[in-house]
């Protein structure tokens, strides 16, 4: 399994360093990935965390004001990176052309692309699931080589889920992870939308989540070396 840990806009340089002490400890079989804001990716220094980043340039090096470029990321050491999270299609409008253009820029990079797909409960109660989640893996993996698309890891994400304390049931997961297969049959999948500690047991039962992506939780050690406990079982 791979474990994302989304710090989104938190931690400051203090608290950062606190929080990867908190960290360090955490023994686990699966893959881990954190995800720190831009200012802290330089403070990480865990080794048993492989480094992420939450957003990249669609342009290289240049004339971009305020852009990061994935040649940059990886200079960091940056491996992979969250692209089209929810938020940032909601609040900076980013669209499925913008993130298909990041996604090359970490392929060309190697580094590894998380692309984040989901639908609102709008969206889910006029039963548009399929079409949103159709729309936005093909537009975000337009004109990318076969090879290079088996690379992306996927996370489904429920807008309506996200932060809210509800998860859709498994059945409900498992209808979406499979119908994403039928697209990606070879892409690792994951899911993200209020899963933590206390639910990780009933989210385990799914066939078809090969890890998470944790926004809330990733600011709670404590709860996080639960959640990190309950999945030693599972491969």
């Amino acid at each position: 399994m791979i474990i994302v840990l989304n710090n989104k806009s938190n931690l400051s340089k203090d608290e950062f360093l606190d929080y990867q002490e908190q960290l360090k400890d955490i023994s686990s079989i699966h893959n881990l990935v954190l995800c720190p804001t831009l200012l802290n990716i330089n403070l990480f220094n865990l080794n048993n965390f492989n480094l992420g980043a939450q957003n990249v340039s669609c342009y290289d090096d240049g004339q971009y004001t305020g852009e990061v470029s994935a040649r940059d990321l990886y200079d960091s050491n940056v491996r992979y990176t969250i692209v089209g999270h929810s938020e940032r299609r909601k609040y900076q409008k980013e669209t499925n052309e913008e993130i298909n253009k990041k996604i090359k820029k970490l392929i060309e990079n190697d580094i590894k692309p998380i692309l984040c797909i989901g639908e609102t409960k709008e969206e889910r109660d006029s039963n548009k699931v399929e079409e949103v989640i159709k729309t936005e893996i093909l537009e975000a993996t337009k004109n990318i080589a076969k090879e290079d698309v088996e690379k992306i890891i996927i996370a489904y994400e429920p807008i309506w889920s996200i932060g809210t304390g509800v998860i859709p049931t498994i059945e409900e997961i498992d209808n979406v992870n499979n119908m994403i297969k039928s697209i990606l049959p070879r892409n690792i999948i994951l899911y993200g939308g209020s899963a933590n500690e206390k639910n990780v047991d009933i989210l385990n039962e799914s066939s078809t989540i090969a890890g998470f992506l944790l926004g809330g939780l990733s600011l709670k050690p404590e709860e996080f070396k639960i959640f990190i406990e309950k999945l030693k079982s599972v491969n």
